[in-house]
């Protein structure tokens, strides 16, 4: 599922189970990946409940993974741990059975037996320390990767200034440098590898603190970096605010003196303010009026050309999907089963959940209304996944579906056909 831009976000495997009882599990993300490169637009769609927005919440650690992993420029930062307790308890479940065969086999006279025994305990107290090993690097990867980001950050700060000091001869300048440098150190201690990460959220009105001004609600990110000169931060969310569309004056204010598009701008500065290269955007625009939705769209493609943005927009309104994402990925109960870039997901949908909400998109047209057809789809009528399950396949370049391999043969031909 590789793009040709550079990898900038990489989710592999992601799962996120919630408990519902002691027996219980509702699987809200199983088995989830995807590559976002720089500066592009994916879109994620799904009907209501299908994990769109634990996706995003999972990737950008408000929830804590159950399993798989999350790359940011190549640096693990999600980390979950069940995949690697599973694989403990699956191997030694193997191996008990193999080793209960082998003492029947014994008994009745195989010489080798014991030694093959001996053997697979070997190789199951390999596999379990492996195993041990990959959950002990996860936790670390997990609760240490900001820390070890930002201790990073401050090396190459240090190694700077030291360059810098061997390359001036006047002492004035030389104390100047180091008075700078040392507020960046300062910055970089604080600093976090997921700030980089910004999301932004589905209700303008709760996203935003009733108690606080605008002012406070975009300077926090700032001030918990440890930013502490006040002209500085004035400064830097009126730009903020400018750049989307609000005026300074608004900056005293509070969340319930502005209407919803105001309100979601002022959640848009306090995410752009911390200079991400990544925001998840997740229904941005679903509790907006049709006319407001337009302006906050806009504003997006704006901030993402000025910044260089890679932007995860989710959403159910496939109209908007299409106008604002490059690829586009079809989520449905957890998993992903269709990825493609806007125009040939549009153009050939293959998967029969895509067909479904394709074919509920309402047109301004009564005559074509009148002959729209719904398409509902019924997972066990159009599925046989009893001989063989499904995996994500790539059907033409950069076209993914998830289906067996009788299903694959099939939508082939019906691609094949549809592009005569």
């Amino acid at each position: 599922m590789q793009n040709n831009k550079e990898v900038i976000l990489k989710v592999e495997h992601l799962c996120q189970y919630f408990k519902m009882g002691p027996t219980y599990e509702l699987k809200a993300v199983d088995d989830f990946n995807i590559e976002l490169g720089k500066g592009e637009v994916f879109g994620l769609v799904g009907e209501s409940g299908c994990g769109k927005t634990t996706t995003g919440r999972t990737i950008i650690k408000l929830y804590d993974a159950t399993s798989g992993n999350v790359y940011y420029k190549g640096q693990r930062i999600v980390a979950g741990i069940r995949s690697y307790k599973d694989k403990i308890k699956s191997e030694k479940k193997r191996v008990e059975d193999e080793i209960e065969k082998l003492r029947q086999e014994e008994k009745l006279g195989d010489s080798g037996a014991k030694e093959k025994i001996k053997t697979l305990k070997h190789e199951l107290s390999k596999e379990i320390a492996t195993q041990k090993e990959n959950i002990k690097l996860a936790k670390i990867d997990q609760k240490k990767c900001d820390k070890i980001y930002s201790a990073k950050l401050v090396s190459q700060l240090k190694a700077e200034l030291q360059e810098k000091r061997e390359q001036t001869s006047s002492q004035e300048e030389i104390e100047k440098l180091e008075k700078d440098y040392a507020l960046k150190i300062q910055i970089a201690k604080k600093e976090r590898l997921v700030n980089e990460i910004q999301m932004i959220f589905q209700d303008p009105i709760a996203s935003l603190d009733p108690r606080m001004t605008v002012r406070e609600i975009i300077a926090e990110g700032l001030i918990i970096k440890g930013i502490k000169d006040k002209e500085y931060i004035d400064e830097r969310v009126c730009e903020a605010l400018e750049k989307v569309g609000l005026v300074r004056e608004h900056a005293n204010r509070y969340p319930h003196e502005f209407s919803g598009g105001q309100r979601q701008r002022i959640g848009v500065a306090r995410s752009v303010i911390m200079n991400p290269s990544v925001i998840i955007a997740d229904e941005p625009v679903s509790a907006l009026d049709v006319s407001i939705q337009a302006q906050v769209i806009n504003l997006l493609n704006e901030v993402r050309n000025e910044l260089g943005l890679t932007i995860m927009f989710i959403a159910h309104d496939l109209s908007v999907i299409k106008y604002f994402s490059d690829r586009i990925g079809v989520m449905y109960f957890g998993k992903l089963v269709e990825l493609a870039t806007s125009d040939e997901l549009f153009a050939h949908p293959l998967h029969p959940y895509t067909r479904s909400l394709l074919s509920a998109i309402p047109l301004p047209d009564p005559v074509y209304e009148k002959k729209r057809k719904r398409i509902v789809y019924n997972p066990i009528a159009e599925h046989d996944y009893s001989k063989e399950q499904p995996s994500m396949r790539e059907i033409t370049e950069g076209h993914f579906i998830m289906c067996n391999t009788e299903e694959f043969e099939k939508y082939k031909k019906q691609l094949e056909a549809e592009k005569k």
